[in-house]
């Protein structure tokens, strides 16, 4: 096989090695979850602890902050990580939840 075949082989499989990865999300810090205090933390701390959140919403009328980074690979387990947080009006923790495959 020619240096020139090789590349080529070399090149393609790792093109299809990569094809079979994907992340979405973004890391976030994870020492500060048992620092969450229902009715007592607030938006503020909750962004001073993780940043901002890698994606926001509304559940059964409550805003909702979640971060979380999600990587799936076609060739090993997937490794997911995420902190759903939802407030009270008052913009205090009303539940969240931590789940992680680590």
């Amino acid at each position: 096989m020619s240096l020139k075949n090789s590349l080529s082989v070399l090149m393609l499989a790792g093109l299809l090695a990569f094809a079979g990865c994907a992340t979405v999300g973004k890391d976030f810090p994870t020492h500060s979850i048992d620092q969450i205090k229902v009715n007592e933390t607030t938006r503020a701390d909750i962004q001073e602890m993780f940043g901002e959140p890698w994606r926001t919403g509304v559940e059964d009328g409550k805003r909702t902050w979640t971060y979380g980074k999600y990587r799936w690979s076609a060739f090993g387990d997937a490794e997911t990580t995420d902190l759903v947080v939802r407030f009270n009006p008052d913009g205090t923790v009303s539940s969240y939840v931590y789940n992680t495959t680590e």
